[in-house]
């Protein structure tokens, strides 16, 4: 197929029109949006230039996917209303198809448009509800994340829809089962439909030498943006930001300001409310490596929630490695745990339960959560205050938990996975040492093993009875049962002081929770 060449109406420099559906190219010289009608070439204004971020991907890199090839050849960067920018790719298939492949966090999900017949209805914006299960058609229901109003920002390349910078973007995002993924988009008066799934790079099956940097990154070489050091514009004071690109907020643990981060470039907004400080028990900058990945410790909070008048709190650590993204780290009574995130679809709650990856997990607690004290670097436009309400379901040693948020423009629910982790774990993992240990039940602590105990007693109960049924038989002879007696009682001790032991822990661990099924009410 020939290219459509053309003039930019803004400086005059050539601009290509390569793949015969694209709508709009933007001009390499100018950054102009430069659209074409059916009557002529028309100029859609100017974009910014796009933020450098560490995508592994670059426009004219080609691919195959599912046996069909194809080459990256437009990119739009929209502006979350959280803060922050997502990258869209757009994939042109050697059959004339386009593909959308959204990258955000370190995740690619790669959609395609699809047309909307008369099985399948498009719900209405305003009747969405994260959390809530959506039907389309025959399919299988899939599960509302997130809904929100994003800005068209920055673009690259050629894109097959008609592309105007700050425009609003209404989306709405769902996923449903085996990594399904969907996005509603509602910015024109007809709302589009776009289906697909959540991939890996491998599955695009990326030209040699993208992808992959012969270390394992997945980036090519030389596109990492590495860690950069600035200076407080409050106290002068050293911040590292570990991840530039990514961050929204930082707290400078010197002067206690906050901070909003515009792609490394600091700007103060406030100085936050005086508060009791926290101590980090792994210090921010700190690498440890947890199943086995390099994380960095980026940032550190402090988190509460109030429940008849007594405060809760609690202390989360952020952790950033390039490749995987964001995790948690959570510390709480002592109780240390690693989490990660979770698609809402894979985890199906039915009243006071939630099933997920075969196992069951039951309600242990829901609260509003508040963040009282921050310092570091994060990935939201965090501040002391922020709410959220979460409902947590135990299936020990594990916890899913559930975080709505609603800031009027942007509605979301976050499923993560906490997995317990040993204080001996957490210090080998970091490298820091004197961590107290944990007196108490911890709320997802594994119970206390004590194998063979009742495989022993039950051996017991079999080798007496096989005592009492062949000796009178050889011997002729009977046995006192008074022995038997003193010595059931005797090999009963343990296993039922295993039991109760048991027991206990178990009422222990749901002690500070209204659902706990050992309540006598």
């Amino acid at each position: 197929m020939k290219a459509k060449i053309a003039s930019c109406p803004s400086c005059g420099s050539p601009v290509e029109f390569r793949v015969s559906s694209s709508l709009v190219t933007i001009c390499e010289f100018c950054n102009c949006v430069v659209a074409r009608t059916d009557k002529a070439i028309e100029d859609h204004g100017k974009v910014a230039d796009l933020v450098q971020t560490n995508s592994p991907l670059q426009l004219g890199v080609t691919g195959k996917y599912r046996g069909r090839k194809f080459e990256l050849i437009g990119r739009v960067q929209y502006k979350h209303p959280a803060g922050g920018v997502w990258d869209e790719w757009y994939l042109a298939f050697s059959n004339g198809k386009w593909g959308w492949l959204a990258e955000a966090q370190g995740k690619f999900y790669l959609t395609f448009e699809k047309r909307v017949s008369k099985s399948i209805e498009i719900p209405p914006f305003e009747s969405l509800v994260p959390g809530k299960e959506v039907k389309f058609g025959s399919n299988e229901p899939a599960v509302v994340a997130e809904i929100g109003e994003a800005t068209t920002g920055a673009a690259a390349g050629e894109i097959p829809w008609d592309f105007e910078p700050g425009i609003p973007h209404r989306f709405a995002d769902l996923y449903g089962p085996k990594q399904t993924f969907i996005t509603l988009d509602y910015s024109d008066n007809e709302p589009k439909f776009f289906l697909g799934k959540e991939v890996e790079l491998k599955e695009l099956e990326l030209a040699e030498g993208w992808g992959m940097d012969g270390t394992g990154t997945g980036l090519p070489s030389g596109q990492k943006i590495e860690a950069v050091s600035v200076n407080c514009p409050q106290c002068a004071g050293p911040l590292s930001l570990h991840a530039p690109d990514e961050t929204q907020r930082v707290a400078c643990p010197s002067c206690n300001s906050l901070l909003d981060c515009n792609h490394g470039k600091l700007e103060y907004l406030q100085t936050l409310t005086k508060v009791r400080r926290v101590r980090p028990l792994i210090p921010l900058g700190t690498v440890g490596t947890l199943h086995d990945k390099d994380y960095t410790v980026i940032g550190f909070m402090e988190r509460f929630v109030r429940y008849e008048g007594q405060t809760y709190p609690w202390t989360e650590y952020l952790l950033y490695n390039p490749d995987a993204g964001f995790r948690w780290l959570t510390h709480n009574d002592r109780h240390w745990a690693f989490v990660e995130p979770v698609s809402v679809a894979e985890a199906k709650k039915k009243g006071q339960f939630v099933t997920y990856n075969g196992e069951t997990y039951r309600l242990y607690d829901k609260a509003t959560a508040f963040v009282r004290y921050v310092i570091g670097e994060f990935y939201w436009k965090v501040t002391t205050g922020e709410q959220v309400n979460m409902s947590d379901f135990i299936c020990p040693p594990r916890m899913l938990s559930f975080e709505r948020t609603d800031d009027g423009t942007n509605k979301e629910v976050n499923v993560s996975l906490s997995t317990y982790l040993t204080t001996e774990e957490v210090q080998e993992a970091f490298k820091v040492e004197n961590i107290m240990r944990p007196f108490g039940v911890g709320m997802i602590q594994p119970k206390p093993r004590h194998p063979g105990v009742y495989q022993l007693w039950g051996l017991f109960l079999l080798a007496m009875f096989l005592l009492f049924a062949i000796v009178p038989a050889i011997t002729s002879k009977s046995i006192d049962g008074g022995f038997f007696v003193v010595m059931l009682i005797v090999m009963s001790v343990l296993p039922v002081g295993t039991f109760i032991y048991q027991h206990n822990f178990e009422v222990q661990r749901w002690r500070n929770s209204d659902y706990s099924p050992y309540n006598s009410e």
